[in-house]
């Protein structure tokens, strides 16, 4: 029987997990391996910092949706691959396996800036469940106690949507409270232009952003690295200080230890277009774990995000490509990745949508309008009834 081992238990390591449960049945034990034991609903965490959602509204259990698929679940943390003697080596033994999935998204490098982040230093976050609980309460204390906010991402990131999503989102709730006044609103990015998200823009997103911005009086401050993090007070590279007394910055982006050895300077793994690294080909890379390289150079560097629709599809190549080595069978032709993103934003939302990933493009938006909305509200549903359920694609 194959031995497939998985890493990480969210949208990518989920989805592969299955969809090769799906198409090699009892040829293959699958095992995943997770440090998490819930399955979050990752796009749903600006909702939660607002208080639009409770953990349970968007949270699973691992063990429940891999167990009745006859999928192993190893609940523990990965230390190290070895991918000579083709082993994982976890917080609770080791593993073989004859195909390995990463999937398990980034390091979040608070450390690469001082004063950075909820558990060492002075700001908020949005990338996990526990800092998006604590972003919440401080979110609520600026309801009690109003007082500047400052939204955005720092250098060496590959995820802007969250940081748009809540300074869009904190000015609705703002308003409906008649208190927008009393809160100023700064986006602070280290993107070279509003809308840019690290692709290059999505067709008009740096207009709409623009005027987006204006009309609901929030300040941008673009192209910028942040230098250090003092308590109340952000400093900038170039000098400049930033007072605030919510501080939401993504940080920047590395892989993760035990899969960095395989990959570039800051951790990301190289792939084919089947999502096999490059010198080991039973070893599979996908999510935010894969390296892309960014579309043009910028004057602070920016990663290329990887969002989870697009973390799904490739779960479902890279899956396909396993299933086919192992029925001799070809593999399937590559395609082009294209990026769709709804951005929430409080009271409306936009459809980004960017086809190839990449510029050249075939198609390229960013839309706006109460669908949008509804679409976002409805994916949460699908997605979450489909994961619950065990399954890679409804049938």
């Amino acid at each position: 029987m194959v031995q497939i081992v998985v890493l990480g238990g969210s949208f990518g390591g989920l989805t592969a997990a299955l969809e090769l449960k799906r198409l090699l049945g009892r040829q293959a034990e699958v095992t995943v391996v997770s440090e998490e034991d819930r399955f979050v609903f990752l796009p749903s965490l600006p909702w939660l910092i607002m208080g639009w959602r409770k953990p349970g509204d968007i949270t699973l259990k691992v063990a429940g949706i891999l167990q009745p698929r006859g999928i192993n679940f190893v609940h523990a943390a990965a230390l190290e691959v070895q991918p000579e003697p083709r082993l994982v080596r976890t917080t609770l033994g080791e593993l073989s396996y004859d195909y390995l999935v990463v999937s398990t998204g980034p390091q979040l490098a608070f450390d690469e800036i001082p004063g950075l982040g909820p558990d060492q230093g002075h700001t908020d976050c949005t990338f996990t469940i526990d800092h998006a609980l604590r972003t919440g309460k401080t979110w609520q204390a600026i309801l009690e106690s109003p007082g500047p906010v400052v939204v955005g991402s720092a250098q060496m990131v590959s995820c802007f949507g969250p940081s748009y999503e809540l300074a869009f989102e904190m000015d609705a709730e703002l308003r409906r409270r008649r208190m927008r006044h009393k809160v100023p609103i700064l986006y602070l990015t280290s993107e070279p232009y509003l809308g840019h998200m690290g692709v290059g823009g999505l067709g008009n997103s740096k207009r709409f952003m623009e005027d987006e911005f204006a009309a609901k009086d929030i300040k941008p401050i673009v192209n910028q690295a942040i230098d250090e993090v003092a308590p109340g007070e952000i400093r900038l590279k170039d000098g400049s200080k930033i007072p605030f007394k919510l501080a939401m910055l993504a940080p920047p982006f590395k892989g993760v230890p035990a899969v960095a050895p395989l990959g570039n300077p800051r951790g990301f793994v190289p792939v084919d277009h089947h999502y096999r690294h490059t010198r080991h080909p039973n070893i599979f890379v996908i999510g935010v774990a894969m390296a892309i390289a960014p579309p043009e150079p910028t004057p602070i560097p920016v990663g290329v995000p990887k969002t989870g629709s697009m973390t799904v599809r490739m779960a479902k190549v890279a899956a396909a490509a396993i299933s086919a080595e192992i029925h001799g069978t070809p593999l399937p032709s590559p395609e082009e990745l294209a990026v769709i993103c709804l951005m929430d934003m409080g009271d409306t939302a936009a459809l980004m949508k960017a086809w190839p990933l990449l510029p050249p493009r075939q198609e390229s938006y960013t839309r706006k309008g109460v669908w949008a909305k509804w679409l976002k509200l409805s994916f949460e549903r699908y997605f979450l009834f489909k994961m619950k359920h065990g399954y890679s694609q409804l049938p």
